[in-house]
């Protein structure tokens, strides 16, 4: 072997043919290797997270979606809720009022028998108290005059 001596730092040569020959190769397997696995990995990862996202906005649809009909759904409800109480209210003065109305009938029969027995005891109490005074204008006119009455 002969030593070559140089003064530049690159010379060309049957080595700079044999590194370039070497480095091609090293790239050719660090390519099939390591980066094309890592490009599809990467692929797959980027293509994972676009779906990701394509569902997220379908997610973000579907829950608007969801939201107006539980919006038409509440306002239903309510709507109805309403309509109930109102027939329920309607109802309740109905009864209310029929309640009332046999109340008054009641009182009313209540208040014709206590007046009819107060008119039928007021007619015995003036019955009895004219018999009574009848007999005391007898007696203090007997007395007043000193004699006998004949009836």
């Amino acid at each position: 072997m002969e030593i070559i001596s140089t003064i530049g730092l690159i010379t060309i040569n049957e080595t700079l043919i044999v590194q370039l020959v070497s480095f091609l190769i090293f790239l050719y397997i660090i390519n099939r290797i390591m980066f094309r696995p890592l490009r599809g990995i990467m692929r797959e990862r980027d293509s994972y997270i676009e779906e990701f996202k394509i569902d997220i906005a379908d997610a973000g649809n579907e829950l608007k979606v969801l939201a107006d009909q539980l919006k038409d759904r509440e306002s239903a409800v309510k709507k109805e809720a309403f309509a109930l109480k109102e027939e329920r209210e309607k109802s309740g003065s109905r009864q209310a009022e029929e309640i009332f109305d046999t109340t008054r009938e009641k009182i009313q029969t209540l208040s014709k028998k206590a007046k009819s027995e107060v008119d039928a005891k007021i007619a015995d109490a003036r019955r009895s108290i004219q018999k009574e005074s009848e007999a005391l204008a007898a007696s203090i006119m007997e007395k007043m005059l000193d004699r006998r009455l004949n009836p």
